[in-house]
């Protein structure tokens, strides 16, 4: 039984998807700091108020508090692509254009009678 799970753990989708999670977390919390932090106190400093929950809020629908969330949202996912997506698709590009081309694959037995054919009506015209 314990040798299954075992098998099960130690193939590299179960690693790989452990580690992104850990990654992940920890990369949130930088990129919620980044915002929370430092962005924010950029818009307070703009529009007088901590975030946009107070800006706009008519009776019990709280509109700033979504756009609020909105730019969080916003922001999170452009970090993500510059800091995370981008550079991992660049690091693939380079590997891939070190690895040689694969080699074509061998015709298939289709083509290969289309080809007899071809040159069988090839010998009739002439």
């Amino acid at each position: 039984m314990f040798e299954g799970f075992k098998t099960f753990v130690m193939r590299g989708n179960v690693i790989d998807l452990a580690v992104g999670v850990v990654i992940g977390t920890a990369f949130s919390a930088v990129v919620n700091s980044l915002v929370n932090d430092i962005l924010m106190a950029i818009v307070a400093t703009l529009i007088g108020q901590p975030d946009f929950s107070d800006v706009l809020v008519f009776g019990a629908v709280r509109l700033g508090a979504f756009i609020t969330t909105i730019v969080n949202f916003l922001i999170i996912s452009a970090a993500l692509y510059f800091l995370v997506v981008v550079p991992i698709n660049k690091l693939s590009e380079f590997t891939r254009r070190n690895e040689p081309p694969p080699a074509p694959p061998a015709p298939s037995a289709e083509e290969k009678l289309l080809t007899e054919i071809r040159d069988l009506l090839r010998q009739n015209i002439t």
